[in-house]
């Protein structure tokens, strides 16, 4: 159950970051609000991280490189995401993004990609995605 709440708090938040980045990036510039983002962030993961004293530094050495890479895929995130919304509006370009994260999420799953235990490709998943699409196109038909 706190999986389902934690994800669908995550796709509220994702929402509203990515209308507030826009906006502000409209006044400040792109790479301002990427800046301001992921520092304001860092600031906020410090503090909580120093109260609840959560993890391990120094096991930073050990863990696979490419995994290292999250921090600047979250830059490449909000730029994407505030040039999207910039072009397509938040309903429209959320309901892609989406669409992208789910088809990527299942190839993970399904090749077992960067450690992830292997789940079985079906057509029921198939079946979802396409729905999914059909969604948006039906969403964005005039």
């Amino acid at each position: 159950m706190m999986g389902i709440i934690y994800s669908l708090l995550g796709g509220i938040f994702v929402s509203i970051q990515s209308v507030f980045n826009t906006r502000l990036s409209e006044k400040a510039g792109f790479w301002v609000t990427n800046t301001f983002v992921h520092g304001t962030g860092f600031a906020l993961s410090l503090i909580i991280m120093l109260i609840l004293k959560d993890g391990s530094i120094a096991k930073l050495p050990t863990v696979n490189k490419l995994y290292l890479l999250g921090g600047a895929l979250g830059v490449m995130i909000v730029f994407s995401v505030m040039k999207g919304i910039t072009a397509l509006g938040p309903a429209y370009s959320v309901a892609l993004l989406l669409i992208a994260q789910l088809i990527v999420a299942l190839l993970i799953d399904s090749f077992g990609l960067f450690g992830i235990e292997k789940v079985p490709f079906t057509m029921n998943k198939l079946l979802g995605i396409a729905i999914m699409v059909a969604g948006v196109v039906v969403f964005k038909l005039k």
